[in-house]
């Protein structure tokens, strides 16, 4: 029982009120696309958005739907499980050609052959079942459609604790890598609190989806861009990559 309580938790905890007012606080959620320090990446990897129909997979504050029908999208659905971030969403990012719906990227119903573009941004790390997922998406898509996603690299999921080696003085040694291989949950420390992630390899990733018959056409590892590198928490950030970002197109 009390394991069933600690993965209902850390399920909503985007909906614990101190874990909301500590992401509220940060510089993506407070500035939005100029402050992701992966948009200029996957902004580049973007196709012409008039007229396409997304489906955007843990939407959070609403930005990148926003930003696809501002461009010319048609229609956003914007899925999120977390009540409190669709609500925010809807405050600041509303829009009639966005749909905020409450669900789990896991387990709601996607329609067959109905998106031009499947989106997601750093929300499938947090997925148990990645294949399934890519299974499910490439289905949803119609024929030449985009999956288009950003996830945290494997290089910095892998050993668990997403933190630095420090030495005596708590100068910064180096980053840990460890447990590569060992493919499954991290429990690990973000904002001040415990959350559950999914590590996976590289070749998991792109092995999916070339397994379900996607094309892939771009694997970027974003750098902080120059308007974020003198940001305290961006400092370091240089020293390995904390984000990857992968393209595939239902052929």
């Amino acid at each position: 029982m009390l394991f069933c309580v600690i993965l209902f938790f850390m399920a909503n905890i985007y909906d614990n009120s101190e874990f909301f007012s500590a992401y509220s606080d940060m510089t993506r959620s407070k500035e939005g696309l100029r402050g992701s320090g992966e948009w200029e990446c996957v902004k580049s990897l973007l196709p012409p958005l008039s007229d396409l129909s997304i489906l955007d997979l843990g939407c959070g504050f609403g930005w990148h739907a926003k930003y696809f029908v501002e461009n010319g999208a048609s229609s956003v659905l914007a899925i999120d499980m977390s009540e409190k971030m669709l609500c925010r969403a809807r405050e600041i990012n509303n829009d009639e050609k966005i749909e905020y719906r409450l669900g789990d990227i896991e387990s709601f119903e996607m329609k067959s052959e109905s998106y031009d573009m499947v989106f997601s941004s750093l929300a499938i790390h947090y997925v148990k079942d990645y294949q399934r997922l890519v299974k499910r998406v490439h289905s949803s898509l119609k024929k030449g459609g985009l999956f288009l996603f950003s996830i945290e690299h494997p290089v910095f999921t892998a050993e668990g604790s997403e933190d630095w080696c420090y030495d005596e003085s708590g100068e910064i040694r180096h980053f840990p890598v460890d447990r590569y291989f060992e493919e499954g949950g991290r429990e690990t420390n973000f904002i001040g609190f415990k959350v559950m992630k999914y590590h996976r390899t590289l070749t998991s990733y792109v092995s999916a989806l070339l397994n379900e018959g996607f094309t892939i056409t771009a694997i970027k590892e974003p750098e902080v861009p120059n308007h974020l590198k003198n940001l305290e928490e961006m400092r370091n950030e240089s020293r390995r990559p904390m984000m990857l970002v992968l393209e595939a197109v239902k052929i």
